[in-house]
C-alpha cells in the first residue's frame, strides 16, 4: 500500500513562501509512469490541482499558479516538495499530496495551511 504524508508549517505570513514536503512510503517516486502532485482545497471551495512531477522529473503546473509554484523532488529520500511564493490569505487551504501509479491513485491525509500575519 502506497502511503503519503504531508509535512510543513501550518501558518505562513503574507508575501512569504509556503513550503510543504510529501514523504512517500510503500512505493517509489521514480516508478515508471507515475506522477506525484499537489492539490488544495480552500475553505468552502472545491479541489484545485496545483501541479505535479512525473517519474522522470518533468513538471506540469496550473497556469494560474505557474509564476509562483515550484515542485521538486529528492529521490534519495523518496520525497517531493511544494514551494508557493508570494502567498496571500487566498492561499489558505488544506493541501494534499497525491500519487498516481498504473495501479491506483493514493492521497495523503492533507494539511491545513493558513496565510495570516
Amino acid at each position: 500500500q502506497v502511503q503519503l504524508q504531508e509535512s510543513g508549517p501550518g501558518l505562513v505570513k503574507p508575501s512569504q513562501t509556503l513550503s510543504l514536503t510529501c514523504t512517500v512510503s510503500g512505493g517509489s517516486i521514480t516508478t515508471s509512469y507515475s506522477s506525484w502532485g499537489w492539490i488544495r482545497q480552500p475553505p468552502g471551495k472545491g479541489l484545485e490541482w496545483m501541479g505535479h512531477i512525473h517519474y522522470e522529473g518533468s513538471n506540469y503546473y496550473s497556469p494560474s499558479l505557474k509564476s509562483r509554484i515550484s515542485i521538486s523532488r529528492d529521490t534519495s529520500k523518496n520525497q517531493f516538495s511544494l514551494q508557493l511564493s508570494s502567498v496571500t490569505p487566498e492561499d489558505t487551504a488544506v493541501y494534499y499530496c497525491a500519487g498516481g501509479l498504473t495501479w491506483g491513485v493514493f492521497w495523503g491525509q492533507g494539511t491545513q495551511v493558513t496565510v495570516s500575519s
